[in-house]
């Protein structure tokens, strides 16, 4: 797979590759071996299969993603059960429907005060001024990071996802910076509790389990920076494939509520994320009349997926009236986006605030929307519009 193609135009080359064969050899960013599986079907049951394992202690060495210490290596992406199922209880209570609920009026007003400073008529960045600090705000305050905590966490995470060949050093620096973000973070909060998650998390003990101290980190760094580029990613791609559907988008604001369903539609059409987290088969198994090696390295192209058209119908097409659930954007069975319902909350406000507070939006004719040049992520960094 050519990488520029990938960035580019990533569902032409999934189609091409799902057309072929189910399943592909291909080589890892790093130069490693790994499978890639794009039919919906065969990735649906894929992300179900208990032989599949995020565990990195399986692999034999190929693909593995990218390296983080022990401190923040210790989380639900590179788990498996019965650690996982552990670690996904104690924190499982913060992402209820029931406290989703209790956010959205502080989503709306959050949403609203980003919009005040953009006045009539403009020129700005929605990725800057809009939808990452939305993001940051929101999970920030469930989490309770207060305010001189806060940080622009795309740097952080654009070095780990997409790293700068020609700059080496900087996955590094990322990696330093957050474990000294995390520790001050956490330090505080045992000094100071208060009513939020990451206090929660300290105090958690139920019956004899509680927390190590690598898991508290690692739980505290995946929830903030998931939590955050989530949300970004499908806001971002959610506002810019409307503005290039304005029939689309002229029914959403004729009707604001089809805003779930076209929440749906958008993250099917163009999700947060292109592959799931890399898997690594526990023994010899078959994937697409395939079969795969025990420690062999399993990539799993949601993208793919969810534009395969034995499942969806004209699948490159958005149709914000379609039934679109069943789109694997943000994953399934244990493993399953633990902030997806905060995400659609977050987009859906944003959306509806969005287009209602500026009628005139629009994507700047003599900018391009810049993406990150990221094989995993689909994310935009840069989208310049006026209105």
């Amino acid at each position: 797979m050519a990488g520029d193609d990938l960035i580019n135009d990533p569902y032409g080359v999934y189609q091409r590759l799902r057309s072929a064969s189910p399943v592909h050899r291909i080589t890892g960013p790093d130069g490693s071996p790994a499978w890639i599986v794009t039919r919906y079907d065969d990735v649906r049951q894929a992300l179900q299969d208990s032989r599949l394992s995020l565990d990195k202690r399986h692999s034999t060495g190929g693909y593995a993603g990218f390296a983080l210490p022990p401190a923040l290596d210790a989380n639900l992406l590179n788990m498996d059960p019965p650690d996982h199922t552990r670690l996904r209880r104690l924190v499982g209570s913060a992402f209820t429907p029931g406290r989703i609920q209790r956010l959205r009026e502080p989503i709306r007003k959050t949403a609203e005060q980003l919009l005040d400073p953009l006045g009539q008529h403009g020129r700005t960045d929605l990725i800057a001024s809009y939808a990452a600090p939305l993001a940051i705000t929101v999970i920030c305050d469930l989490l309770g990071v207060p305010d001189h905590h806060r940080v622009d966490f795309r740097g952080w995470t654009h070095a780990l996802v997409a790293p700068d060949p020609a700059r080496p050093a900087a996955t590094r620096e990322a990696v330093a910076a957050m474990l000294g973000f995390f520790t001050e973070l956490l330090a505080d909060k045992r000094r100071r509790p208060a009513d939020d998650l990451l206090s929660d998390l300290i105090g958690v003990r139920e019956a004899s389990d509680a927390l190590g101290d690598d898991e508290l980190m690692s739980l505290a760094f995946l929830l903030l920076l998931a939590g955050f580029e989530n949300t970004v990613h499908l806001l971002g791609n959610a506002v810019l494939a409307l503005l290039r559907h304005p029939r689309q988008l002229a029914l959403v604001r004729e009707n604001p509520a089809l805003l779930p369903g076209a929440v749906e539609e958008l993250a099917r059409f163009d999700g947060p994320a292109l592959l799931a987290i890399r898997r690594f088969a526990t023994e010899d198994l078959v994937l697409g009349g395939v079969t795969v090696g025990a420690g062999q390295t399993v990539l799993l192209s949601l993208a793919a997926a969810n534009r395969d058209p034995e499942r969806f119908e004209d699948p490159d097409r958005l149709d914000i009236g379609r039934t679109a659930t069943g789109h694997l954007a943000l994953g399934l069975g244990i493993h399953y986006c633990l902030g997806a319902t905060l995400a659609r909350t977050e987009t859906e406000i944003a959306l509806a605030t969005l287009f209602a507070r500026l009628p005139d939006l629009r994507v700047a004719a003599d900018v391009e929307p810049r993406r990150r040049p990221s094989l995993r992520s689909r994310s935009l960094t840069a989208l310049q519009v006026d209105y």
